[in-house]
């Protein structure tokens, strides 16, 4: 006897479960539109992201891209999320630029006067006061910063979608893939468009390999440090953030060649060194992770349209800031496919030629 699978109807598949994908996800939701979202937990660097969001590029003292429009958007995307999902993810922040000389010291209060810097460093100089941090120049604070706790996010959201039904936990098969003119077909499932949020995963899509992401390898170590006692964000050769209990977060590496998702003990190394040339207590490492994050050379996000089918769509290339820029990309990724609104060019892929 033969059976036939029900045909399931939504507007929308959406494949991967990353900050992109979760952005995109509530996107929806506030438009009633439906969605069936597929992951097999193979791309994890939002999960192993530390989760730091500031508007300040503190190498440079510049500010980040569309700072202040993104965070206009992400920080009542995730209150949202919070209140909707009964979690707490998003963790204000004193975030504080460690100086090493006198003339950085310089060099901040010459950028602080900046009109797209001024909301966002202090001008009053932070004094050091714990014994177990090395900072006799002090430290600059960055405003408007925080820490998602983008693994309790994820988790939490996979299991809202799991109650929804909306979460397939398996491997997308891009041959099942069937494209009409107006609609797509996976499976027993039909659906108007088909977003693609794989992170570095998108190299083994079919459709959009193409798309110039290169991959970044970042590690990420998780500290004890009894004696530390701090509160607040530290940047320095590496940054340092307190999660609670003792513990914190140390990061990150960058690695361009390595596209595994292994630790290694290179990158161990490189940030126990680096951690200790301005902390001085002991600590203990209790966690190392690592994963590829989805980065672009110019970058900014790759967003856009497949060039020849018109339902099938990229929401890729966040980098190191996919808490701010997840959210920002998402949005306009939605009015481009449901309101015709066209991309900025700047995240737009057609910008590269393939």
């Amino acid at each position: 006897m033969l059976t036939f699978a029900t045909m399931k109807e939504v507007d929308y598949i959406i494949v991967g479960c990353g900050l992109a994908s979760i952005a995109l996800c509530e996107q929806l939701r506030s438009n009633e539109k439906t969605f069936v979202v597929f992951d097999d937990n193979s791309q994890r660097s939002s999960i192993v992201a530390a989760g730091l969001y500031n508007p300040v590029i503190l190498k440079r003292f510049s500010e980040v891209w569309k700072a202040k429009e993104q965070l206009k958007i992400a920080l009542p995307l995730y209150n949202k999320i919070e209140s909707d999902l009964n979690i707490k993810i998003d963790y204000k922040l004193q975030l504080l630029r460690r100086f090493a000389s006198v003339e950085e010291q310089n060099l901040w209060f010459n950028a602080a006067e900046k009109p797209k810097l001024e909301n966002y460093l202090s001008t009053n100089l932070v004094k050091n006061t714990s014994i177990c941090i090395d900072a006799p120049y002090g430290y600059g604070e960055v405003l408007h910063a925080g820490r998602l706790d983008t693994t309790t996010l994820i988790t939490a959201y996979k299991d809202f979608l799991k109650l929804n039904n909306s979460l397939e936990e398996k491997q997308f098969n891009y041959t099942k893939l069937q494209i009409e003119k107006t609609s797509i077909q996976y499976e027993n499932i039909k659906a108007r468009h088909i977003v693609f949020a794989e992170g570095f995963g998108v190299k083994s899509n079919p459709y959009f390999y193409h798309i110039p992401l290169n991959g970044t390898k970042g590690e990420v170590l998780t500290i004890k440090a009894s004696d530390l006692q701090i509160d607040f964000g530290i940047k320095s050769s590496v940054f340092i953030i307190p999660i609670g209990n003792a513990m914190y977060y140390v990061g990150a590496t960058y690695n361009w060649k390595d596209k595994t998702h292994l630790p290694t003990e290179e990158g161990r190394i490189e940030l126990i060194t680096k951690l200790k040339t301005f902390i001085k207590c002991d600590f203990e490492v209790v966690n190392h992770r690592a994963s590829i994050r989805p980065t672009v050379k110019d970058r900014r996000p790759l967003v856009g349209r497949h060039h020849e089918h018109q339902n099938l769509y990229v929401l890729n290339g966040l980098g190191t800031r996919g808490v701010m820029i997840a959210p920002y990309v998402a949005d306009k990724l939605f009015k481009l496919i449901e309101r015709e609104q066209p991309l900025d060019p700047e995240i737009d892929i057609k910008r590269f030629k393939y």
